[in-house]
């Protein structure tokens, strides 16, 4: 099995690298319009799909809703994981998938001067326009970056492989990644891993799926021991709201049964918690 993220600064190829090794490896693809049939399997909106396809959709509901995007990006990234098979691009996934042992994090680059002459020619723009773009989208990639991680996207930390196009084609990249992930450490996979991914990738959908309903759960903690139980434990002020709370984790997808342990009790302030410490 194999499970790759592939991230890249705007026009650098790192689409095309990935989808030559995606035919390579025969893996489905996981980019922008496949995330988005994701996103809505998992239960934003209609009318937040509206308009799917303009650029930056996922960045618009990060700016409108970051924690809501954040635990819906979760929920979707360790779904696709959890089958072991795929090919990420960018969204954060080699972040979020960095404790994930079967995951390949690979970071595509190119020098300015090749990016700049890619994006002139691909989108029929001047030299200088092409550089005032690709500075603008890499300060927004950046910025998102560390506001929804607290990361520098370009920390070679985060990183298995980090390919450099400046001499090398996109097939001849593809390849230097396919081998990669064609070595026997990135297929030795457990089964062990792969349900804990199952259980995490169900508690950040009801995470997900409490705020999008308002349902605060700053005081509410999720867990799955197994597939398909969500044990719910926590403080909560009103049995009504209870019954909301358990009512939501029931309709999530992939749920089948909800053990709370919630109790019903006054709502803790700042001073409550203050009292609590002394």
């Amino acid at each position: 099995m194999s499970l790759l993220t592939i991230s890249s600064p705007f026009g650098s190829g790192g689409k095309e690298i990935a989808q030559f090794v995606a035919d390579g490896l025969n893996l489905e693809i996981y980019d922008d319009r496949k995330l988005l049939e994701l996103a809505s399997e998992a239960g934003i909106r209609p009318e937040d799909l509206k308009d799917l396809r303009r650029p930056g959709f996922f960045y618009r509901i990060f700016s409108n809703k970051p924690q809501v995007y954040l635990e819906y990006m979760d929920s979707i990234i360790f779904e696709v994981s959890r089958q072991g098979n795929g090919v990420i691009i960018g969204h954060g996934s080699q972040m979020l998938l960095q404790d994930f042992s079967c995951a390949l994090h690979v970071r595509i680059q190119a020098p300015e001067t090749s990016r700049i002459e890619y994006v002139a020619k691909k989108r029929g723009m001047n030299k200088e326009a092409a550089r005032k773009l690709i500075h603008k989208l890499d300060s927004k990639q950046q910025g998102f970056f560390r506001l929804a991680f607290g990361k520098d996207l370009n920390d070679t930390s985060l990183y298995d492989l980090i390919v450099n196009c400046e001499k090398l084609g996109y097939e001849s990249a593809a390849k230097l990644i396919i081998e990669a992930a064609n070595a026997e450490e990135i297929h030795a996979c457990s089964l062990t891993a792969l349900e804990a991914m199952e259980r995490l990738s169900l508690v950040k959908k009801v995470q997900a799926a409490l705020l999008k309903d308002n349902l605060d759960d700053n005081m509410l903690t999720v867990d799955v021991s197994e597939i398909g139980v969500v044990e719910l434990s926590g403080l909560t002020h009103s049995q009504e709201l209870l019954d909301n709370i358990i009512g939501v984790v029931h309709r999530v997808p992939g749920v089948s049964k909800v053990h709370s342990e919630i109790v019903v009790g006054k709502p803790l302030y700042a001073g409550d918690l203050d009292r609590t410490r002394s």
